[in-house]
């Protein structure tokens, strides 16, 4: 009886404050907010008497410091806002201190734009004897990756000019997010009982999982139609994009865009490339997959719109629980990790971390949000089934990488990157899938091994068509052609062909797919995700392996478990390949993406001899 009613029509104040997370940890009121904010107009003036001065070492790390002070309270007064404003997107007053948070970031960034140009032009020499300076260990990772990048940063005028080209070359995404998001149409629909039915983006995948197949077919011909309408526009905002992509790259003395968008976070094109190969060789395992689910389903055809129905619901029912045994079940699967990181999870569990239900005006979904030197916070919006504990393992996974490292490393090292940032999440939930396995009747284990298999397909294999289509783009700007609307559709139809095999029936309609993807507006993005899935995956079975071996977590500094830990801790100390390495998984090899995509066989063979 201590569950609170909850729901989208519950007002935020009827749920007790013991199941909303502690922001009063960040500030303990209002005016101590204000208060913060006010004080970082003196912090922004003094950081702006060291602009043209940072030849000078002492001039230098003071900015730094400077930097780092301002950053870690814009951080806090950041959170405070927005924690609140997400919590309840009625609350008029956070909504007030989201807008006011917003312009103080605003102010943050012009004050600190100096530095990484000022600190860039300083003589080879100099930057290598700061980076060996004991007084700048805390920022001595920052000096290098500045230094390996000082070959592409280019004079501050020009910096400049092309700081300020941004709006003007955005304009290819900036177009395509208006079209879909505001002037397309979706026509109505019908369901398989002939009511009335609706399609758009926001509920595209809630019908292509449902069980009615009309439903899923229409939604499914509506939605493509519709771009396809519009896909010679989708054409020429797309070459917008790749073409703006491609100017940064060449004046910036890159080869091409990929090269220049790995080189962010210093990945090598051969990682990228390395990683499409791999799972063409293991594509003939997706092909079976399809065929399985064919079968099972019992179609004479099976269509794209078929894709992403589960083949079996029952399981998923008997996973119903309260918060507190969703609790349980997650600290049960996690024993592999031992006991520094259980002791840190029922910290975050009972530590006000967590936003644990849903009401009026609260943000759909979850996510976890660090905030240094106070503690992490989740929001949830919990419900009584697997894919809540699955959330709640996930989102904590996040918020323990953070704590970790947060508590182990300086505040200009504590941030881990984009590319690592899937990796602790994602070991969390395979770990609970093998714990939940391992656990499991009939039904619930024909649940589960589908809902892996369905993840391994659209976070790897998917994600690296994606990918590959990417590839496909770039290399025809990189060639001086315009995207084409109906070279693009072939491409797709038949890249499809190929990933998913004979199964699949290919409707025409799949051709217009691309076109919606609002990731290819961001380029060279998606491969981290199949990248993150393969190195979780990798980590949960070396861990699994040695739990099963030893039952202990912690047999010594070599051990896997103690590995993946210090990786925990790292946070972005180092090149994400280089953290990723030291604890045990390297990307430069097929190895991490291979151990997966076994992991999908073996999976599927047991799913196999259930059915």
């Amino acid at each position: 009886m201590t569950t609170p009613v909850h729901g989208s029509t519950i007002n935020r104040k009827d749920i007790p404050s013991s199941f909303q997370w502690k922001v009063s940890d960040i500030y303990a009121t209002r005016s101590e907010w204000e208060k913060a904010c006010s004080g970082l107009k003196e912090l922004i003036a003094t950081l702006e008497t060291c602009q043209g001065n940072l030849k000078d070492p002492s001039v230098l790390l003071q900015a730094l410091r400077l930097r780092d002070r301002l950053s870690q309270e814009i951080d806090k007064i950041y959170a405070y806002a927005r924690l609140q404003q997400d919590a309840d997107n009625g609350d008029t007053e956070a909504q007030s201190l989201s807008g006011k948070a917003d312009s103080i970031l605003s102010s943050y960034y012009n004050a600190v734009s100096f530095i990484d140009s000022e600190v860039t032009a300083l003589p080879e020499e100099q930057l290598q004897q700061l980076e060996q300076d004991p007084v700048f260990s805390d920022y001595d990772f920052y000096l290098k990756d500045l230094e390996r990048m000082r070959a592409h940063v280019l004079p501050g005028e020009q910096e400049s000019i092309l700081a300020q080209s941004q709006l003007a070359t955005g304009t290819g995404a900036t177009a395509f997010r208006a079209l879909v998001s505001a002037d397309m149409e979706f026509p109505p629909i019908k369901d398989g009982e002939g009511k009335d039915a609706t399609v758009s983006e926001g509920r595209y995948m809630l019908n292509m999982s449902s069980e009615d197949r009309i439903l899923r077919k229409n939604s499914f011909t509506a939605l493509m139609d519709t771009y396809h309408h519009y896909r010679n526009t989708l054409a020429a905002t797309l070459t917008g994009t790749c073409r703006s992509r491609y100017f940064y790259a060449k004046v910036r003395g890159y080869k091409d865009s990929m090269e220049a968008s790995l080189s962010e976070e210093n990945i090598p094109v051969s990682l990228y490339t390395g990683l499409i190969d791999t799972v063409h060789q293991h594509l003939d395992t997706l092909h079976e997959y399809i065929a399985l689910k064919k079968e099972v389903l019992g179609y004479n055809e099976f269509h794209p719109y078929d894709l992403y129905v589960p083949l079996s619901q029952d399981g998923e029912k008997s996973f119903s629980c309260t918060f507190e045994e969703a609790c349980e079940t997650v600290k049960n699967a996690l024993q592999p990790l031992g006991k520094q990181y259980i002791n840190a999870l029922e910290t975050g569990m009972n530590g006000g971390w967590i936003d644990i239900y849903e009401n009026k005006g609260k943000r759909s979904g979850a996510y976890s949000w660090g905030v240094y030197g106070i503690h992490p916070y989740v929001l949830l919006n919990f419900q009584p089934r697997y894919n809540s504990i699955s959330t709640l393992a996930h989102e904590l996974g996040h918020s323990l990488h953070s704590y970790f490292s947060s508590q182990t490393q300086p505040y200009a090292k504590s941030d881990y990157t984009i590319f690592c940032a899937e990796v602790a999440s994602t070991t969390n939930e395979n770990l609970l899938l093998e714990y939940a396995l391992s656990h499991a009747d009939r039904p619930q284990k024909i649940f589960l091994l589908n809902q892996f298999l369905e993840a391994v397909r659209t976070t790897v294999y998917r994600q690296v068509q994606f990918a590959e289509f990417e590839k496909f783009i770039h290399d025809k700007i990189t060639a001086g052609e315009t995207l084409q609307a109906e070279v693009l559709e072939q491409y797709w139809l038949d890249s499809n062909r190929t990933y998913y095999g004979p199964a699949l029936t290919v409707d025409s309609e799949l051709k217009s797919e691309w076109s919606r993807i609002p990731h290819f507006h961001t380029p060279f993005y998606v491969y981290k995700y199949a990248t993150g899935y393969s190195a979780a995956t990798a980590f949960s079975e070396s861990i699994l392996k040695e739990y099963a071996e030893n039952k202990k977590a912690e047999s010594g500094s070599n051990s896997a478990t103690a590995k993946y830990l210090a990786f925990l801790h790292s946070g972005g100390s180092d090149y994400s390949l280089n953290l990723l390495k030291d604890a045990g998984v390297d990307l430069n090899t097929p190895m991490p993406v291979r151990v997966t995509l076994d992991k999908f066989r073996r999976k599927l063979n047991e799913l196999k001899a259930l059915l």
